[in-house]
């Protein structure tokens, strides 16, 4: 039987793969509250308020491993802007598909 910590670490431990269509296998990270405070931190104050910036930055965020190898969450707006480049179309979109459930949810909420 799991105490209630070991509960929430092992289901905080279960991530999503998807491959993209160069075939790498994008390990997926849920972002929780304090990633996307310090996403918004990352990106400025002018950045911060760009929608279509902002949303690709929660995709390139999104993603923990490329093809096994981790990549941190980045803490910078040249982070963020690298883990696009790194991830390219592809990436990108395979990565859109995966959470596009949960970005419905948040815009449902968000009464938009």
């Amino acid at each position: 039987m799991q105490t209630p910590s070991e509960a929430l670490l092992a289901a905080a431990s279960v991530q999503d793969v998807v491959r993209d269509a160069e075939g790498r296998r994008l390990t997926l990270r849920r972002l929780g509250a304090l990633d996307r405070l310090r996403l918004l931190e990352a990106a400025g104050a002018e950045l911060s308020r760009n929608d279509r910036w902002l949303g690709m930055a929660v995709l390139a965020c999104s993603v923990a491993a490329i093809d096994d190898l981790p990549w941190p969450m980045p803490a910078s707006k040249q982070g963020v802007e690298a883990m696009v480049e790194r991830l390219g179309d592809a990436g990108i979109a395979a990565v859109s598909r995966a959470i596009a459930p949960e970005a419905g949810a948040d815009a449902a909420i968000a009464g938009n």
